[in-house]
């Protein structure tokens, strides 16, 4: 396909497993599901929830801004947490990373995820 295009920033957190940061087809981009991982030291931020969901949107945001976008361009979040319990938490944080009208959204509890983090996002934005 000669219009996809890599995304790749050391903004972010390098990929654990064979898969990229995020890509590029036509004006939309594909962004990965992204953990609380600190881009420079790869390891899972300390604290709750809340800390662990700024880090995620933290490194979202940076992918975003490698495809030329931001977090305003998401058409579609998807949000996975291991426990639902954590809900208002993360829509605390997502509000602060994101202004009206919001994207559309799914959100699902999951039995695990990477690293045995509490939250995994990912995320398609148009730009």
């Amino acid at each position: 396909m000669k219009n996809k295009a890599i995304i790749q920033t050391d903004a972010a957190p390098a990929a654990i497993g064979p898969y990229s940061q995020a890509v590029k087809v036509g004006n939309t981009v594909w962004i990965s599901g992204q953990i609380p991982l600190d881009p420079v030291t790869m390891t899972v931020v300390e604290g709750d929830i809340s800390a662990q969901a700024i880090q995620v949107f933290n490194n979202l945001s940076a992918i975003a801004e490698a495809a030329g976008g931001s977090l305003n361009h998401a058409v579609k979040i998807n949000l996975s947490l291991t426990d639902l319990a954590d809900f208002d938490a993360v829509n605390t944080v997502m509000k602060s990373f994101f202004s009206e009208p919001y994207p559309a959204r799914a959100c699902v509890q999951v039995a695990a995820l990477p690293k045995a983090v509490a939250i995994e996002v990912e995320a398609v934005i148009a730009v």
